[in-house]
């Protein structure tokens, strides 16, 4: 006899499946990936995700995953000073895309080139968060188009002129000669120490 499946290994397998393959599986693969008989069942656990918030269905009827399929377990904090005694305590389920991106609809990622940044903490390879149609404010850290080139850069703002700052001294200041566009603002920068 099967050992029954629960909804948390269903939300897992699902959210692997679409990490591994980068899209929703059928409902024939389903079959399979939840270890059941018939699309019946199938359509029992799609219920059940449905109404955990796990997946939705697109206004063509199709499923895909909601961000809460993606979170992982906050267990609390540690001190990054001086140590402190910790407990490991499940507090919540975070979804990263909720915690980092406030407008998904208009933020995109890039992936980091260059040291010109460093001083503010974004490395080479980095990956940082842009929203989009974000009213940028002196000290922000924008993605600009100057004089038809792109960049990473602080914004400010000196009177009526706008200057990008490097994070790293050996970068000039750059001003627009004739064109200056604000691409959106930095939000977050994502790092992976071990691929």
């Amino acid at each position: 006899m099967k050992e029954k499946r629960s909804i948390q290994s269903i939300e897992r397998s699902m959210a692997a499946f679409f990490r591994d393959k980068r899209r929703m599986p059928t409902y024939a693969e389903m079959i399979d990936l939840f270890g059941v008989k018939s699309k019946s069942v199938v359509h029992f656990w799609i219920n059940k995700l449905i109404q955990k918030g796990v997946i939705e269905k697109d206004e063509t009827n199709h499923i895909r995953l909601t961000s809460t399929a993606f979170g992982i377990p906050l267990v609390g904090e540690v001190a990054a000073g001086f140590p402190s005694p910790a407990e490991e305590v499940l507090c919540d389920i975070m979804s990263i895309d909720e915690y980092l991106i406030t407008k998904p609809e208009s933020s995109f990622l890039l992936k980091v080139s260059g040291d010109s940044m460093i001083g503010a903490g974004i490395m080479e390879g980095d990956m940082v968060i842009i929203e989009k149609g974000k009213d940028p404010k002196t000290g922000d850290i924008v993605i600009a188009e100057v004089d038809g080139d792109w960049t990473m850069k602080y914004l400010h703002k000196k009177g009526k002129q706008i200057v990008l700052e490097a994070a790293n001294p050996k970068y000039p200041d750059i001003i627009a000669r004739t064109e200056l566009r604000i691409g959106g603002v930095v939000t977050a920068v994502i790092r992976k120490y071990h691929l």
